[in-house]
């Protein structure tokens, strides 16, 4: 009778990481669906051309240095998609290759790639293009505009070193009602006009690409949650303390701070923490810790928000919840039952 010994854990789980990875980017197509049906062709080509170029930049370095099967786990794709969401519909496309090298190159494989990356790949991507191209990443255009199927933003296909072309009277053409050319957190910034909740559920505000149905973001990341893919604690705990930290600011002054809703639905908060702040190789794995990274990401965000020079404080709020996260899992870690907490006398 022979023994077979193996250390644990001895029971191996289906959910590896290219299961985990495809089911977040099947969640993710309820959403690309929706821009590509509020912008058309530009969303559409933007999403294709940002996802290829994070796919095929992850390519390039494996063949450099000599590294195989990191394409099948999708973290490539996911990288791609999440980013292309964060841009505007507007946004060059040889642009939007620069920032999926980035995020790839440097977000991901300095780091020493999957699992080794220290910040979301994704964000490193959009604040390089942030920085590199604030014209660009500040231009919206309509949403449902009456040619989207038909025609192309007229800054999507801008030659690379370029002057891109101006977009104000292309928009006269589409006949959009209402149309600001700002987003609802800059109207509120700047000319203190607050966007219903209605049309932030809905999508009917002008945003990046991935940002406008709340709705749809927290159904996609519900569905994450059941299949037990994602910590839902991370997403609760930034939305709840935002909206916290939105309430208690309303009531010190209601005419200047707008009511937690808007906070909560506007932006990209919801596709932030429904997507990036979750990120299992940049975020923490001990319970208090999770809570504690949620709710430093929700306060920092409301704070540049309310007080920063930018509109918009999600990416710096995770990407400064990530740098902190190996101090937050060292300072959280439980006690294991036998031993004595350092620094404890006996």
């Amino acid at each position: 009778m022979s023994m077979e010994l193996r250390t644990s854990p001895h029971q191996i789980s289906e959910r590896s990481v290219s299961v985990i990875m495809k089911h977040v980017v099947l969640s993710l197509l309820p959403i690309c669906g929706f821009s590509v049906w509020q912008y058309g062709l530009s969303a559409l080509l933007l999403l294709l051309t940002v996802t290829a170029a994070c796919v095929l930049t992850e390519r390039l370095i494996n063949r450099c240095t000599n590294q195989t099967g990191t394409l099948s786990d999708w973290s490539a794709t996911i990288t791609g998609v999440l980013l292309a969401l964060t841009l505007p519909p507007s946004f060059p496309l040889w642009m939007g290759v620069v920032a999926g090298f980035v995020a790839i190159a440097i977000g991901k494989a300095l780091f020493g790639g999957l699992g080794n990356n220290v910040f979301n790949p994704a964000l490193i991507g959009r604040a390089f293009v942030q920085a590199a191209f604030p014209v660009a990443i500040t231009t919206w255009v309509p949403a449902f505009s009456a040619q989207r199927f038909s025609e192309l933003v007229p800054t999507t296909l801008t030659a690379p070193m370029m002057m891109p072309p101006d977009v104000a009277g292309w928009v006269k053409q589409q006949a959009v009602d209402a149309f600001t050319g700002a987003t609802p957190l800059a109207r509120w910034k700047f000319e203190n006009v607050v966007a219903s909740a209605h049309d932030l559920l809905t999508g009917a505000v002008t945003a990046s690409s991935g940002e406008t149905s709340a709705i749809l973001i927290l159904l996609c990341g519900a569905y994450l949650a059941a299949r037990k893919f994602m910590d839902w604690r991370i997403p609760v705990a930034i939305l709840a303390s935002a909206a916290l930290t939105a309430w208690l600011f309303q009531m010190y002054n209601p005419a200047h701070y707008p009511a937690p809703t808007f906070v909560l639905l506007s932006g990209g908060l919801m596709l932030g923490a429904v997507y990036m702040a979750t990120d299992m190789a940049t975020s923490p794995v001990t319970p208090l810790g999770v809570w504690i990274y949620g709710a430093l990401i929700g306060v920092v965000t409301v704070m540049i928000r309310y007080f920063g020079g930018l509109t918009e404080g999600v990416m710096y709020a995770i990407l400064l919840g990530n740098a902190l996260t190996p101090f937050i899992d060292r300072y959280t870690q439980p006690r294991v039952f036998g031993t004595r907490l350092q620094g404890k006398k006996k």
